[in-house]
């Protein structure tokens, strides 16, 4: 694993925008007095992380670049609570089963971020183990009685909640700040853990936490809070007209997580490329000077669309997404791989042919009507006829032609389009190349 060295760690979060407060003025002095275990928690309440959790877990692995350890804590236990921050109602528990899947395909995501060859390069923790052991009257003496209820309903996360009159608070979610808190000290505890990062909202939470260590281990330790993420438009980063951008290829797919990056505005290319990408600052100021000068050419969106899909789906996925890009927006006749042809399969109308129709040969006009490009025989002729129809980005004027083995120049398929942006994907059997 990399390390860097150019910067301190409080520094590079602070250039790169991640440092929004830090529960001390000598936060710096803590992390270079020697390698510290830095942790974050991550809720469970999906089965995939999403962008939005992006923020801490490339601060995680700038800690790891900078020599401290980093500790992803996956909230198995605290997931079946809820946490109630930054959220007008409650939410719907989460089964313990369902608690305990989420937690492992999170822990798995994570794997790609961090090195965790090993316990003392860096951990993922799930606190359902030592939460769910616990005895109730136990912890009510031993945690609950550092924690003042007067000073608890004045958190932010509980306040609006209590003034919220057509939900409140439910003591389950009241409950939560001493859930974290334990973890905190957990954590301190047992792996020697001084640090807590978090967004913005977990700043009472985090606060608790260290208050804990102090009152029960008289120890020291620190938190660090990340900012609300939004772009110029005032949309929470991260989020579509369909929903959340996913972590996972299944619910996003690295051609539409590729697709997302690169249609950063301009305004927020530069703050994004400092969030999440690993690139210094200097390849970053002169990705600025180009944005600036050249903006039409949008070489800092490319950068940080390849940087952000690389890191989380590999260099495989990027070079299938450049060339679907070609394909799809530039026109572009590339014969692409089978890599590629897959993720075209999965972002547009597929139509499964036969490899024998191939070797005998399909009329164009019927393949037209067939994935439904034409709605009738003579609409496909007047549309070849005036120079509509594309076969992989080929002109066709043939209105008679027959699509046979020939126009197989696609490792299995052939690709079809009506116009400039009415795709089909034709996927013909191996047998038929």
């Amino acid at each position: 694993m990399h390390t860097e060295s150019k910067n301190t760690f409080p520094d590079e979060l602070r250039w790169r925008g991640f440092l929004e407060a830090a529960t001390s003025e000598t936060i710096d002095t803590h992390l270079s007095e020697k390698r510290r275990t830095v942790y974050v928690g991550f809720d469970p309440t999906a089965d995939s992380l999403h962008l939005g959790s992006l923020i801490p877990v490339m601060a995680l692995a700038h800690a790891q670049r900078h020599g401290h350890r980093p500790l992803a804590l996956v909230g198995g236990g605290t997931g079946l609570i809820g946490d109630p921050s930054g959220k007008t109602a409650e939410r719907t528990l989460l089964t313990k089963e369902r608690a305990e899947y989420n937690a492992s395909r999170i822990r798995s995501q994570l794997t790609r971020f961090l090195d965790l060859s090993s316990d003392d390069r860096g951990l993922v923790l799930n606190n359902a183990d030592w939460l769910l052991p616990l005895r109730l009257l136990d912890f009510l003496r031993d945690i609950g009685k550092h924690f003042s209820v007067n000073e608890m309903i004045k958190r932010d996360s509980v306040r609006t909640r209590l003034e919220e009159r057509d939900y409140g608070i439910s003591f389950t979610e009241f409950s939560y700040m001493l859930m974290q808190a334990y973890d905190f000290l957990y954590l301190f505890q047992n792996h020697d853990c001084t640090i807590q990062m978090g967004g913005s909202d977990q700043w009472g939470n985090i606060l608790s936490g260290k208050e804990l260590i102090r009152r029960v281990a008289g120890g020291a330790a620190e938190g660090i809070t990340f900012p609300l993420l939004t772009t110029s438009t005032g949309r929470k980063f991260g989020k579509t007209e369909e929903g959340a951008v996913w972590l996972d290829a299944q619910r996003t797919s690295p051609y539409q997580m590729y697709q997302y990056w690169l249609q950063t505005a301009d305004a927020d290319v530069v703050r994004q490329l400092k969030l999440f990408t690993f690139l210094d600052a200097d390849a970053i100021a002169a990705l600025a000077s180009e944005t600036e000068a050249r903006p039409e050419r949008r070489e800092a969106q490319r950068e940080l669309a390849a940087r952000c899909t690389e890191i989380i789906h590999g260099p495989e996925a990027v070079r299938a997404a450049e060339a679907a890009g070609r394909i799809l927006f530039q026109a572009s006749d590339e014969v692409p791989d089978e890599a590629t042809v897959r993720m075209l399969a999965g972002e547009m109308p597929v139509t499964e042919i036969n490899p024998v129709e191939i070797q005998s040969g399909v009329g164009l006009v019927d393949l037209l009507v067939r994935t439904r490009l034409a709605d009738s025989k003579g609409a496909a002729r007047k549309l070849i006829e005036g120079g509509g129809v594309y076969l992989n980005n080929e002109r066709q004027t043939e209105a008679r032609k027959m699509v046979s083995v020939e126009d197989m120049k696609w490792p299995g398929a052939i690709l079809l389009r009506a116009g400039k942006k009415n795709y089909h994907l034709a996927l013909v059997g191996p047998q038929a190349a």
